[in-house]
């Protein structure tokens, strides 16, 4: 096997592993979820929460996931590669100073601002206000939490940031039903869940931060924005917060007109989404987690050529999963709703709502998932301003689509509004990656294109079975009171027929993206056999 062959399989098997956990924490947060419809279906509560933390949740991904990978990660790599371990601590402590003291005064004005925030939805005040108060210390909690993750990916660890997850999933169920009776309602024992979650979150990546040998503690304000190092990162994460900003402000104004388009309809989106970060969160922000330290290698040395051969296959692997996995979850919406959520709080009507909403948000699957791996290609560069403003086009796109369709189309035009946005992201993402001048880039994202126009017509053939079959699985198994005999069964099957066919294609064309994924994970097994 090739150097180039290796390192690139080396990516697919730790994002393997970085799958695997979250593949479980996904499965958990879909029981989450549906724990979540039990107990308030899509009614006036649900939406209240669902509003509250919204915006905690907004701020979580300014301060903690995006930016903090786009710009500390790199940061954190130079300094361990210096080998200087007294201005590595010293960076380490600054940073974490810096950020404590940001999440504390945000937190704190939020707590505060709560009433003028909740004024900006169409939801019951008094409980929403209450509950956002009671979620707001998340984002602090989170964003330590994402601090320490940061740290362990720059060491090439992704297991313990993988299992985090988990852990705030088990407290989001588990920890409503330990209070019981204790808490008001519902909602709010599911708010006091969120945040032990977020302890849970931080606490249990500490040890193998301190394991590696990092060390950090609170140092004076002065010290701590004067540190070159945190200065760098805030050069570097300004872009990227624009940016992330304008999108998340985006995100308010969808909960608000959804919340404007019925009751439910806000809860129906939310639910909706969930099923689609379960593929983008198994398999896309895996690989594009591992992926950003290894492009920040390439670009540094200045090795364009295995750059390009990188992300292209990085690319091929995402379109071999998402487009299959959209067209089939178009097709079998209402089973794959019915199964995972129907109760009787969660009805015909929050069924149809949901199954809606995401039948639009799955046409943007695949574009989504390009833009989880484009981005990073920037980053790694240390480009963070194009993907910010690719951004905040996209935003725009998407914030007029959907005040020009919801009123049409309700929840579902919102949805849509997001898949539209999202394609137009990577067509701009595409365009000014390919005027970075990168030899034969162009061509190679050329090929990608070809290649998903291929996997939409391999899909289209395997969809036949399913389509076929759907009538008699239906009578055969629909007057089961059981979801799982009812919905659960013939999803399964439709599932095997249409992965057969799918597969059957890829196999007889010797398909180089599916091939390449089937050796690596061989590769992998045969060396622990070894």
């Amino acid at each position: 096997m090739s150097d180039e062959s290796e390192a690139t399989g080396r990516l697919v098997r730790e994002s393997g592993k970085l799958s695997a956990l979250t593949m479980v924490s996904r499965v958990l947060g879909l029981i989450r979820d549906r724990t979540r419809g039990a107990l308030m279906g899509t009614g006036v509560l649900a939406d209240a929460f669902t509003v509250a933390f919204s915006v905690p949740n907004l701020f979580r991904r300014l301060f903690a996931e995006g930016s903090m990978s786009v710009a500390f990660i790199p940061t954190v790599k130079a300094y361990l590669s210096e080998g200087d371990r007294e201005k590595t601590e010293e960076f380490l402590s600054s940073m974490f100073t810096a950020l404590s003291l940001a999440v504390c005064a945000v937190v704190a004005a939020g707590v505060a601002a709560s009433p003028l925030l909740v004024g900006l939805f169409d939801s019951e005040p008094v409980e929403t206000t209450v509950l956002m108060r009671m979620m707001f210390p998340f984002l602090a909690l989170v964003s330590i939490a994402a601090f320490f993750q940061g740290i362990l990916n720059a060491y090439g660890s992704f297991t313990p940031s993988g299992f985090a997850p988990i852990l705030f999933n088990l407290s989001f169920i588990f920890v409503p039903m330990m209070l019981g009776g204790l808490a008001a309602n519902p909602a709010r024992a599911m708010a006091v869940g969120v945040v032990v979650g977020g302890t849970l979150q931080a606490l249990c990546q500490l040890p193998y931060v301190l394991r590696f040998g990092a060390r950090f503690g609170l140092v004076s304000p002065r010290r701590a924005f004067s540190n070159p190092g945190v200065r760098r990162v805030l050069s570097l994460i300004a872009p990227t917060i624009l940016g992330m900003a304008a999108y998340e402000v985006n995100g308010l104004v969808s909960t608000s007109l959804a919340t404007r388009a019925g009751t439910g309809a806000a809860t129906a989106l939310s639910f909706s989404l969930r099923l689609q970060e379960l593929v983008l969160g198994v398999f896309v922000v895996s690989v594009g987690t591992v992926l950003l330290p290894e492009l920040s290698g390439l670009a540094a040395e200045g090795d364009w050529k295995r750059y390009r051969e990188r992300l292209t296959r990085a690319l091929d692997a995402i379109a071999l999963i998402t487009v299959p996995i959209a067209v089939f979850a178009i097709l079998e919406r209402f089973d794959i709703v019915s199964l995972l959520f129907r109760t009787q709080a969660f009805g015909d009507d929050s069924v149809a709502q949901t199954a809606g909403a995401f039948f639009f948000h799955m046409l943007g699957l695949t574009f989504i998932g390009a833009n989880r791996i484009l981005a990073p290609a920037f980053y790694a560069r240390g480009d963070t301003r194009t993907p910010a403003w690719s951004g905040i086009v996209a935003v725009g796109v998407n914030v007029a689509a959907a005040f020009s369709l919801q009123p049409v189309m309700g929840g579902a035009g919102i949805a849509l509004a997001l898949s539209i946005a999202s394609a137009v992201n990577t067509g701009a993402l595409i365009v000014m990656m390919v005027r970075m001048g990168v030899d034969g880039l162009g061509a190679a994202l050329g090929a990608v294109a070809l290649y998903v126009l291929k996997l939409l017509a391999y899909s289209a053939v395997a969809a036949a079975p399913v389509l076929l079959l759907r009538q008699p699985l239906a009578e055969a198994f629909g007057g089961s009171r059981s979801n799982l005999v009812a919905y659960g069964v013939p999803f399964a099957l439709s599932a095997l027929a249409f992965g057969a066919v799918g597969v059957a294609l890829l196999a007889a064309t010797k398909d180089r993206a599916a091939g390449f994924l089937v050796s690596s994970v061989a590769g992998r097994s045969k060396r622990r056999s070894n």
